[in-house]
């Protein structure tokens, strides 16, 4: 079976299992949401299914061989909603999704407008009678501006049926199913009002002799739908500022290619490039897809993938990642990921998951969404009974519709997912990839941190961080010929047997030599070999020379020198591993290599500190290594000698003892298990598939500094989401019950339907600008 493209290229597969995620479009709320997924789940062929409200998407596991997407797509379009599934490779379900939702904007647009002027025209007409009798007093009798009741009919019929038309829809699909949500508590509130108006429009005197009133609610409801309509339109306007982190993305991809074919540079689309194919990039351009450099070199801005500002110098066999701007070079590279498989694609990926994905604080919400429209038709109906029992029809009327539209869920549904897509966003846009909400949720409660030693802390390459010679060194034998112009100590003798003969080894700690030794002269190598575990032995110039550990030296009775014996005890006691140098049978140098700690450590180290966070750091190394670099890193706490197969176990030790959540930080590749054991697994984004899978945050811009800012950031996010169930909780517990008219009795205070109606679309667009708050958080 083909592997089917839905936004954002989102698709995966686990043995019979495939996964989609795909936009919903024409969702009014979290009850809609909740209808959708009901319907998904139980699809023939679908073992679970999410849908997120807030993002707008839903995310479906089920068996390919018995459902087909477009049988998905079916199953939603028959409860009234529009799901956007694609074969194509391409972007298209994007286009489709947008092009929908500008059009759905559009039409809302409209009816506001035309909701507006009606609802205006209904409201002038009967101002003297709001105002009541000092109100009537300000106008001429007769007041110009009064319209006939058949006119009023037909303006409010217009919103009523055309404007409030998709409430209908909603409400019999609904109804169809078996559920309730906002737009039935609008539907049912509104009807009511129109249909008592209708009726004494048309059969006013016989309600009159029953000795019923003949009161006119044209104005509520029209009021009600076109400000429900308002917030609807403001909410959609704010929501689409929580996915600019998707958009940014999206934009990043190059459109072209130039790819060399028969030896010719040809222009190609991105989506026609093949892995394999060689592609030129000229300074100034994107690159289009994933590769490894073949010729030439150039400095390349990574920051819209990685948030690294300052751009990368990249030579022939360093890879490229597509969607980033080479900024001076020329060069040819390989395409070795396209389409989906690119880092970009994947990042797109990962961001639309964890912003449809749901936090475990957002099951409080869904749970009470899920009872609470049946309990507000309750409410409402005892509210009519209780008020026409004590009061009037009028009075007991207007309570009823005041409580069903106050009581409108969406705050609620709105709280937490937009809260996790902004924050998610923000994450992105600062090289911070989190896997999905729980992780951004989990992570404000760390309490300890572990540090893995080895390409987190530290750089993960040896370095040389000192050459140290003997005294007198230039007279030691002087037949050698260790005298060379403008060397009056012999140490540029020294150090270019020393790099010449590394060049020839292949051993990480040869490099790391080599470049430190750069300067020093070359000489001729002869009879090289390498001493499996101590080191390497050759000649230069017909001297043998041997370079490597203590163990080498003693094995071939090398004579010592007291004052380097006397530097290899101090450097050993700061866990420095050494390489000697023995020329003719004498020690005559000494090398100290040390794995260095990131610039960035220190200083991520005191700020977690600083916000309440205790930081150890795990390592293979001996302890008197590992207490080096923990004091170097002002680290606290350390645990030495933990071999890469021990650390998961470590880990979960670790859990068990300290008794709260624990994050741990490696670099992704042979750390999975215990990212994957952690409470909250920080990968630092070398190796980036594995750490995708293993771990909860992703730090792409490999700035360690970024675990800081990661955990600020989710506790940014649950501030964000608390105050916002706050106040969503806040409003139905207050206002419902003065719908209800719970204040009449004391302070003669009740709440009008169309203030109702006014209420609940404020109460959704807040929720949403509070979570929006989160693009300028500080982390």
């Amino acid at each position: 079976m083909n592997n089917t493209q839905v936004y954002p290229a989102n698709s995966g597969k686990s043995g019979e299992t495939e996964r989609l995620s795909f936009p919903i479009v024409g969702m009014h709320c979290a009850s809609c949401a909740k209808l959708i997924e009901r319907q998904l789940k139980k699809t023939p062929g679908v073992s679970d299914a999410a849908v997120n409200y807030g993002s707008e998407q839903a995310t479906v596991a089920f068996a390919p061989r018995t459902v087909t997407p477009q049988q998905l797509a079916d199953a939603v379009a028959a409860i009234g909603y529009k799901a956007i599934v694609t074969g194509s490779q391409d972007r298209s379900a994007d286009s489709i999704r947008d092009a929908e939702k500008r059009k759905n904007l559009r039409d809302l647009m409209l009816k506001v407008w035309i909701g507006g002027m009606a609802t205006f025209l209904i409201l002038l007409s009967g101002l003297p009678e709001m105002l009541g009798t000092a109100g009537r007093s300000l106008f001429p009798d007769p007041y110009p501006f009064m319209m006939p009741p058949a006119i009023l009919l037909l303006l409010s019929s217009i919103v009523q049926f055309w404007v409030g038309r998709e409430f209908y829809l909603a409400t019999w699909s609904g109804l169809k199913n078996r559920t309730a949500s906002m737009d039935t508590l609008v539907a049912l509130g509104t009807t009511a009002a129109f249909a008592y108006s209708v009726a004494v429009v048309l059969i006013g005197p016989v309600m009159q002799r029953l000795g019923l009133r003949t009161d006119m609610y044209f104005d509520v409801a029209s009021v009600v739908i076109t400000l429900v309509l308002l917030g609807r339109l403001l909410e959609a306007k704010a929501k689409s500022r929580t996915g600019e982190a998707i958009r940014k993305l999206l934009e990043l991809e190059a459109k072209t290619a130039r790819v060399i074919r028969g030896g010719e540079e040809v222009v190609v689309p991105v989506a026609e490039v093949i892995a394999g194919d060689t592609i030129r990039v000229r300074p100034g351009e994107k690159i289009p897809v994933d590769g490894t450099i073949t010729d030439g070199s150039s400095s390349i801005d990574e920051s819209m993938v990685t948030g690294e500002s300052i751009p990368v110098d990249k030579i022939k066999g360093d890879p490229v990642i597509g969607g980033t701007i080479n900024k001076s070079g020329a060069f040819l590279f390989l395409a070795t990921r396209i389409g989906s498989e690119t880092m970009l694609s994947q990042i797109v990926r990962l961001v639309a998951e964890a912003q449809s994905s749901r936090a475990p604080i957002q099951r409080l919400a869904d749970s009470v969404s899920g009872y609470f429209v049946p309990a507000v038709l309750m409410l409402a109906v005892a509210t009519f009974v209780l008020w026409f029992d004590l009061g009037s029809f009028p009075f007991a009327f207007s309570n009823m519709i005041a409580v069903l539209i106050i009581a409108c869920p969406c705050a609620m549904g709105l709280a937490t997912p937009t809260a996790i897509m902004v924050g998610v966003g923000r994450g992105a846009g600062a090289g911070i990839l989190i896997k999905d909400a729980e992780s951004l949720e989990i992570a404000h409660k760390v309490k300890t941190i572990v540090f893995d030693k080895t390409g987190t802390l530290t750089r993960g390459e040896p370095e040389v961080t000192g050459v140290y010679f003997m005294d007198n060194l230039n007279h030691v034998v002087p037949d050698l010929g260790w005298q060379v112009p403008g060397d009056t100590k012999g140490q540029n003798f020294v150090s270019g047997i020393v790099k010449s003969i590394e060049r020839e080894s292949e051993h990480p700690l040869a490099k790391a030599i080599v470049t430190r030794l750069t300067e020093a002269p070359d000489y001729p190598v002869t009879d090289f070999g390498a001493v499996e575990g101590f080191g390497v032995k050759a000649k230069v110039n017909g001297i043998p020379v041997l370079i490597g550990n203590r163990k080498l030296m003693e094995t071939n009775r090398v004579m010592r020198c007291a004052e380097l014996d006397k530097k290899a005890i101090e450097l050993e006691s700061e866990g420095r591993t050494l390489a000697y140098v023995a020329v003719d049978g004498k020690n005559v140098a000494l090398l100290a290599l040390a794995d260095t700690l990131k610039p960035e450590s220190r200083e991520t180290v005191s700020g977690l500190k600083k916000i309440g966070i205790k930081v150890w750091m795990i390592t293979g190394d001996n302890e008197k290594t590992a207490t080096t670099i923990a004091r170097q890193a002002q680290i606290d706490h350390v645990l030495a000698e933990v071999l890469p197969a021990q650390k998961e176990a470590k880990i979960r030790e670790f859990k068990k003892s300290t008794g709260g959540v624990v994050a741990f930080a490696g670099d992704g590749v042979n750390d999975a298990p215990a990212l994957a054991a952690a409470d909250v697994g920080i990968a630092m984004g070398t190796g980036t598939d594995v750490a995708i899978e293993s771990a909860g945050i992703t730090l792409l811009n490999r700035d360690l500094r970024s675990v800081v800012s990661a955990i600020r950031l989710s506790r940014s996010t649950m501030s964000i989401i608390r105050q916002n169930l706050f106040w969503a909780f806040g409003y139905n517990v207050i206002l419902i019950p003065v719908a209800m008219g719970i204040l009449y009795p004391i302070w003669g205070i009740l709440l009008n339907p169309a203030l109702a109606g006014l209420a609940m679309a404020a109460s959704s667009v807040s929720v949403v600008t509070n979570s929006l708050r989160l693009k300028n958080a500080r982390i």
